[in-house]
């Protein structure tokens, strides 16, 4: 489905990605972990033609998506900070998207699976974050696209809500979705990831199931196999027990 073959992308001199290649073939959930500046990001705006890399490929059902932009209608994306224009209410906003995208969405199970039913009528400006964020995956998730890619999903979402996502996702992994999620929550990642990749200073550190990371490190959780990557790329952090606290809080967990 979606090929990255030697994808490097700078910033003026920062150079964020270093040669990242990747193939996502097999439907299910990768989650895309990293310390903060690792490229994850970059990655997923690079996929979706919002970053344009300074060398290599991405090809979209085997085709270059270069000056491309209609295999973007096959992927749903769900931006870490959503921005809505404030004055608009959450109907306004459902419209508009619909008029802009065209197609023929679905909100209506959604909306409900998220209890957004009372705030239909209310002004994005008004709105908690938590809320905000219920209207953030709705948009994301109304078309049904093979293609997901859900930055930090469970942002701001109560239990309740995350609870309801988490099964929504495995729905949508039934149906043989490819979904792509960044996510600093290493318990979301255990209990819903098939795969993970894990970048670190630009480069494709690790990818595999959950229990091979593990393995690999001879770690009994994800967060204790994290922190031995990040002891082992020299990062600062020291092999006297303070890792799995350095992962923490470079995850953000």
């Amino acid at each position: 489905m979606i090929t990255i073959e030697n994808l490097h992308k700078s910033f003026g001199k920062q150079e964020v990605l270093k040669g990242v290649s990747l193939k996502f073939q097999r439907p299910g959930i990768t989650a895309i972990l990293g310390p903060n500046g690792s490229g994850k990001t970059t990655l997923i705006k690079s996929i979706l033609g919002m970053a344009l890399p300074g060398q290599g490929t991405i090809r979209f059902q085997g085709q270059d998506i270069e000056g491309g932009w209609a295999y973007r209608r096959q992927i749903d994306y769900l931006p870490q900070i959503a921005r809505f224009p404030e004055n608009l209410t959450v109907q306004e906003l459902l419209r508009m998207i619909q008029d802009l995208r065209g197609g023929q969405p679905d909100a209506e199970p959604l909306i409900r699976l998220f209890a957004l039913q009372p705030h239909l009528d209310n002004r994005l400006g008004n709105l908690s974050g938590g809320t905000r964020q219920k209207v953030n995956l709705v948009l994301a998730m109304m078309y049904d696209s093979p293609v997901l890619i859900l930055d930090e999903p469970t942002s701001g979402l109560d239990p309740v809500a995350t609870q309801r996502l988490k099964e929504l996702l495995r729905q949508e992994k039934e149906k043989g979705k490819y979904i792509l999620v960044t996510t600093h929550i290493m318990s979301f990642v255990e209990e819903m990831a098939d795969e993970v990749v894990f970048l670190l200073e630009g480069h494709v550190h690790f990818r595999g199931g959950l229990q091979e990371l593990k393995e690999k490190y001879g770690a009994s959780s994800l967060e204790r196999a994290i922190a031995r990557i990040l002891e082992e790329g020299e990062l600062g952090f020291s092999s006297n027990g303070h890792g799995e606290k350095a992962a923490r809080l470079v995850l953000g967990g």
